[in-house]
């Protein structure tokens, strides 16, 4: 299956492109640990069936230091010992603020509770931001067609030249 239009070679589609790169980096330097944002990418994309975000946070990920075991257990997050307590708050917050169609509540108050418990005011907000970009990045790449499989580590970066 071939992409249906390629962002990045249609004016309109790179300056969006570009702007969404911007607001990931305000995510990225932000204090919520980049571990966790990975995490949080990963489940999003599993959640939404975007090969393409999957396969791009899967890799930069390892690149990054991420184990084979956390990674392949991200599906199953809540059946399994290697997720430290703040990383599954943030995990149940990605799943509920992905599935809101789903769920008549949306996020639910224990839920956020837990991750005021594990972040500070500025990793809540970048947490919060970080799910609605993913979710938004995961509908362009399952709208366009974008495949996974292909993607290098760090690629990415050249999106904002």
């Amino acid at each position: 299956m071939e992409p249906r239009i390629n962002l990045f070679a249609n004016a309109v589609g790179a300056r969006i492109g570009k702007r969404i790169y911007a607001v990931s980096q305000a995510i990225q330097e932000s204090p919520l640990p980049k571990d966790t944002q990975e995490l949080v990418q990963l489940r999003a994309s599993q959640i939404n069936g975007c090969g393409f975000c999957v396969d791009i946070h899967t890799k930069d990920a390892a690149a990054a230091g991420e184990t084979s075991a956390r990674l392949g257990l991200v599906a199953a997050w809540r059946h399994s010992t290697v997720f430290t307590e703040a990383e599954r708050a943030a995990l149940a917050l990605t799943e509920e603020g992905t599935r809101i169609a789903d769920a008549s509540q949306g996020v639910s108050d224990e839920t956020w509770s837990l991750v005021r418990k594990h972040y500070d005011e500025d990793q809540a907000i970048a947490l919060v931001s970080l799910v609605a970009m993913i979710n938004a990045t995961n509908r362009l790449g399952v709208i366009l067609n974008n495949q996974g499989g292909s993607y290098e580590p760090g690629a990415l970066a050249d999106v904002a030249s």
